[in-house]
């Protein structure tokens, strides 16, 4: 008895451990992580803040191929972390059952996911702590894992020519863009200058790549509010966060499978590529030709016309 009590109130990883089963499984961990929010069904509990705090286990499947330090592959303690954050200002709730069955939603959207621990207690209501915990795993979830992804943001991809980057109209667009709701991601091409010449295709498209993302570089430099990404998760972490993007295509496109079928210089084809994966609501082309073709919706400007 004495140890099931000690289990009981112990960290939710050591409930991990003896609850694991046969199959191996990594686990990531987030400890006393202290929120202040207005939360509770009491009547005292409304008008004021109070501190929660949160313990949580994710369970994920082993990763078995080569990391190479790329954050890309792992489940990423940001998204635990904005899992809670996304929860607690979605809206005030009463429970903490149902902010724990909220966050355990959000985090079993991740691929790797496969059970989590959450623990929440109330730290302000007593001279002890009062909490729930509750596991879940995907199984659980079912067909709500389709419905709570669709939640995920659908961004505007706009594809900006080395005319467009370099236009005095340049800093009114990142205006309208940082002001909108709809989180924003710029892409652009090739830059004006002779490339070296590689005699094999692949290793010509790592060139192609590379004076993309100088290209991209030269962007940020003329509005710091541009920020150079290169990984799905900063990405996804921006586009929460309302960071404007310039999107550095390296990575993802060496890291698809079909990523560097594209033709040389098809820089708006490459923009459309991506706009795919992020499932975007539009890709904006400023001063450039449409591609041949494209799953997203295309829209066309010239650079002295566009009002974004």
């Amino acid at each position: 008895m004495t140890n099931d009590i000690h289990l009981a109130f112990s960290h939710p990883s050591e409930r991990s451990l003896v609850t694991a089963g046969e199959d191996p499984r990594d686990r990531i961990s987030l400890r006393d992580h202290i929120a202040e929010v207005e939360i509770g069904a009491f009547q005292a509990e409304r008008g004021t803040t109070q501190r929660i705090c949160f313990n949580v286990v994710v369970e994920v499947t082993p990763f078995t191929g080569p990391l190479d330090d790329d954050v890309d592959r792992i489940l990423s303690y940001d998204r635990v972390t904005e899992a809670i954050a996304h929860e607690l200002a979605a809206e005030r709730l009463n429970l903490l059952e149902t902010l724990a069955e909220k966050v355990a939603e959000r985090i079993l959207l991740e691929p790797q996911a496969l059970r989590t621990f959450v623990r929440i207690e109330k730290l302000d209501r007593g001279p002890g702590a009062l909490g729930v915990e509750i596991v879940r795993s995907r199984r659980d979830l079912g067909a709500r894992l389709q419905e709570v992804a669709q939640e995920r943001p659908h961004p505007r991809v706009i594809y900006l020519s080395n005319p467009a980057i370099g236009s005095d109209s340049l800093k009114g667009w990142i205006d309208r863009l940082q002001a909108s709701d709809v989180p924003a991601i710029l892409c652009v091409g090739l830059p004006d200058v002779t490339l070296p010449h590689a005699g094999h295709k692949l290793a010509q498209r790592r060139i192609d790549l590379l004076g993309i993302e100088q290209n991209a570089w030269v962007l940020a430099g003329r509005d710091p509010r541009c920020k150079v990404v290169a990984t799905r998760t900063e990405l996804d972490w921006a586009m929460k966060n309302g960071q404007i993007c310039v999107w550095a295509p390296s990575k993802m496109v060496l890291d698809a499978a079909h990523g560097a079928s594209l033709p040389r210089g098809d820089a708006t084809a490459l923009a459309a590529w991506f706009g795919e994966q992020l499932t975007a609501r539009e890709l904006l082309i400023i001063g450039g030709e449409p591609p041949e073709r494209a799953t997203i919706p295309v829209r066309v400007t010239e650079v002295q016309d566009s009002a974004i």
